[in-house]
């Protein structure tokens, strides 16, 4: 795909870095880990554009299946913006997930674009920002029924997780519960898996995500378990949907202050999620 000077193609796994990197100049403090793990959900899903060699452009299309996809890492370097090199790619994108019922999460300012291209608001993700406690004194319930989530059955995690996204993405999962810098955890009571947490170091202090429950009680339980990981007054973010309520009355229970915005938006209706038990969202990326 070529226009004058300006090529796109599929991004290799040592190009993912400029995506992170500006991801990170843009304020969405992303993971040290999150560009593999991403990477292991598709790998022809990532597009870089170059202008004369240098790189100015990214997008992730991520392709879950024939049915659906997922659409992030929309950046255009500041240098080149309104030029036209970001609705390039934004096609090139779409057109390899052509088929697909196709989501994203979209900053405040892009929503109005996104419309024009088909998409609709389905419900709108809080980022959360708030400080662990002092965890020397910082008791967990349930803690007996907490694991690391590598000595739980992993077929039963799996089955777990499908519930919280519209599609299936084993690879994608396995990375992301298994990255370094991180500590995933669940919980089983009577053989079950009643909660799954993440929490990993990103840019700036910890992200908790995902984060799943079965019972509010489970879920503090787990954010709990989590924050005491990463020490005493560490900054703590979580992403929460807003159709969760027990989601947002968890982070007012921790204090902690709403600090950014997206907008889930789809081309096309979506199954539910369930929402009472989706506490933290795991990526605004690649959902």
């Amino acid at each position: 795909m070529k226009s004058d000077s300006f090529l796109i193609r599929t991004m290799q796994a040592d190009e993912l870095p400029i995506a992170v990197g500006w991801a990170s100049n843009e304020g969405w403090n992303p993971g040290w880990h999150d560009a593999e793990c991403y990477f292991k959900a598709d790998p022809n899903g990532f597009f870089i554009g170059y202008l004369n060699d240098q790189p100015i452009a990214t997008l992730s299309a991520v392709r879950y299946n024939d049915t659906f996809g997922f659409i992030g890492y929309y950046i255009v370097h500041p240098d080149y913006r309104g030029k036209g090199y970001g609705l390039q790619i934004w096609k090139a994108g779409m057109q390899y997930l052509k088929g697909c019922t196709i989501g994203l999460d979209g900053v405040v300012e892009q929503q109005d674009n996104y419309r024009s291209f088909g998409f609709q608001l389905a419900y709108r993700n809080h980022r959360f920002e708030g400080s662990s406690q002092d965890t020397k004194k910082l008791s967990v319930e349930h803690e007996s029924s907490i694991l690391p989530l590598s000595q739980i059955n992993q077929q039963a995690v799996e089955e777990y997780a499908a519930r919280f996204f519209p599609a299936q993405r084993l690879a994608f999962d396995q990375a992301w519960l298994t990255q370094a810098d991180a500590l995933s955890l669940g919980i089983v009571e009577q053989e079950c898996v009643q909660g799954v947490g993440v929490i990993r170091k990103v840019q700036q202090g910890f992200k908790i995500g995902p984060l799943w429950a079965e019972t509010p009680e489970y879920a503090e339980s787990l954010m709990r378990a989590l924050m005491k990981w990463a020490g005493s007054h560490q900054l703590i973010y979580l992403d929460v949907a807003e159709k969760s309520t027990n989601g947002l009355a968890l982070a007012k229970e921790h204090n902690m202050r709403s600090v950014f915005e997206t907008a889930r938006m789809y081309t096309a209706p979506v199954e539910s999620l369930p929402f009472e038990q989706l506490y933290g969202v795991t990526s605004f990326e690649i959902g």
